[in-house]
This record gives C-alpha cells, structure tokens and sequence, in this order.
C-alpha cells in the first residue's frame, strides 16, 4: 500500500506543529521527508514522520 505523500504545512498540521517547527526539525537533521521535490520541497509520508517522531522519543528517554 503507498502512503500519501504531503507538503510540509500538511504534515505539520497533522502532528498540530507549526510549519515553521517541522522544517527547523528537518534542517537540525532530527526528521527526513520521504521525498524532496527538485525544487527542494520536502512531502511526507505521515506514517513515516510520525515513526521517526516516535524513534526520537525513544531515543531521549
């Protein structure tokens, strides 16, 4: 089954971050975007953020 992929401000909304928060989390290195477009766009695998979110936690604890 293939997921959705979506923008940043969706995938954002999502998590109830701000889209400003979720790309300083991608610039730090914290979460990957499943793709980024030629343009540089990241889209999300909702799914995907929310294991790697998950993992991070995880990981802090």
């Amino acid at each position: 089954m293939t997921s959705e992929l979506v923008p940043t401000g969706v995938a954002a909304k999502a998590l109830g971050v701000d889209r400003a928060t979720l790309v300083r989390w991608w610039q730090q290195g914290l979460v990957t975007p499943t793709l980024v477009t030629a343009g540089g766009h990241a889209r999300w695998d909702l799914d995907e953020l929310r294991e790697q979110l998950r993992a991070l936690r995880r990981r802090d604890e």
